[in-house]
């Protein structure tokens, strides 16, 4: 690989002297909370499961203890940070581009490129729950802002997080009925979910007995029929909302600078991150309490505004969590214990793929086949676990390399050359005479 006209020569890697230690405590903090998202709703097969299952499920005390306390404290919370961090990222980026007097935005596209090959790979050759992909493609949009003013964004970055999953239900639920009329708008809602229901079948049971080609053929059939459509319509905006939130908080220097903003993160701990963290999680657990037990039907209106509340809760609990661990930080003792969380932070898109091969391993035919076996109450503890191995091993792995072996590939591909991966050996002193 040679380097391309494309990249300032003045462009080159961060190295780890450079890396703000917080930024990566946080990444590893949201990436523990990925993989249990990941695993505890999708490898672990819920959210292809009949209706009545995951109810029989829930009738057990420990399991819906351990399934309403994921969904209250780890759901949605670590994908909002994950996404957060993310145009926070680029902002350090922007921010160092300008200080050499260059444009951030050829190496940017090259990064984002190198990105969305590997999404693509990810998602079509192992796992339709990607998010590397999704990054990718909102991370081009996010170039069209990086000039506006903060005072614009920030009102853009919460409409774009919480007006979609409002209008989407709304626009699914009446628009048919404006067009169509009440009864063929009901024949075809309810022809729309006999067909969700015939992909998920067929999918369950491909993912749990399948080898891997037809594995690779189901994964690609529920990612077109069943998730591509609610992606573009939704999930890309919302993502979106929170690059740019990200953004402003790099341009204020709130995680880089935590002490000459500690009032404000005080605010966002105990002021709009407890309220809204408390009262939209708080709502989406109650709701579903109350659907499982019968008291609410599940097409109810209530669930048309609850994925916009659901939203405020994730907003809510991500700027706790980010707030918390920030003002903790500064703290030798506890900056100790949260530094453990760095390594796996740095080289979060290693870890990342790596989560996806070993849950495919774990819940898969072609591995131990546990998808739709492995009820909450043993799913949450047994990623926990696993995730603290992971750690365990990029601080292994980093005592010896510069990046991890994805990080490596991405900068090497992304400079237009090999980049050193082992780290040089320390001289030791002379011994005393």
């Amino acid at each position: 690989m040679r380097p391309s006209s494309s990249v300032s020569p003045a462009a080159r890697p961060v190295d780890s002297g450079e890396r703000i230690a917080l930024l990566d405590v946080l990444r590893g903090f949201a990436l523990g909370g990925v993989w249990l998202s990941n695993a505890a709703l999708y490898f672990s097969g819920v959210v292809l499961l009949p209706k009545a299952r995951m109810d029989a499920w829930l009738r057990s005390p420990l399991d819906a203890a351990a399934f309403h306390l994921f969904n209250f404290f780890v759901a949605g919370k670590a994908m909002t940070l994950f996404a957060f961090l993310f145009g926070l990222g680029f902002s350090v980026q922007l921010l160092r581009a300008e200080a050499r007097g260059a444009s951030v935005v050829p190496l940017y596209t090259r990064r984002l490129c190198v990105l969305l090959l590997f999404g693509l790979t990810h998602l079509f050759a192992l796992w339709y729950g990607d998010i590397l992909a999704i990054y990718a493609v909102t991370g081009f949009a996010l170039l069209l802002f990086r000039a506006r003013p903060s005072r614009q964004l920030l009102p853009l970055a919460l409409a774009l997080i919480l007006l979609p999953p409002l209008l989407v239900p709304l626009g699914e639920r009446f628009l048919p009925v404006l067009l169509h009329g009440r009864e063929a708008a009901e024949a075809a809602a309810k022809l729309a979910a006999e067909h969700s229901a015939a992909i998920k079948a067929p999918t369950l049971e491909a993912f749990a007995a399948g080898g891997y080609a037809r594995v690779v053929r189901a994964n690609a059939d529920i990612y077109v029929h069943d998730f591509l459509k609610p992606m573009l319509f939704g999930y890309l905006f919302t993502v979106l909302g929170k690059f740019l939130l990200g953004l402003v908080a790099g341009r204020m220097r709130l995680f880089q600078d935590v002490p000459a903003h500690r009032a404000l993160l005080r605010r966002l701990l105990l002021g709009w991150g407890l309220v809204l963290g408390v009262l939209g999680n708080g709502a989406a657990v109650v709701s579903r309490v109350l659907t499982v037990r019968g008291v609410l039907d599940e097409h109810s209106p209530v669930f048309t505004l609850l994925p916009s509340v659901r939203e405020l809760g994730f907003l809510g609990l991500a700027a706790l969590y980010a707030s918390l661990i920030a003002l903790a930080f500064q703290r030798p003792g506890p900056r100790r214990l949260l530094s453990l969380l760095a390594p796996a932070g740095r080289m979060a898109l290693t870890n990342y793929l790596t989560q996806t091969l070993v849950s495919l391993w774990l819940f898969y035919g072609y591995g131990l086949s546990l998808i739709g076996r492995l009820s909450p109450a043993h799913c949450i503890p047994l990623i926990a676990g696993l995730f603290c191995v992971q750690v365990a091993l990029s601080h292994l792995w980093l005592a010896h390399f510069r990046f991890g072996p994805a990080e490596w590939l991405w900068r090497s591909l992304t400079y237009g050359q090999r980049q050193p991966m082992r780290r040089e050996l320390t001289a030791r002193p002379p011994a005393p005479a």
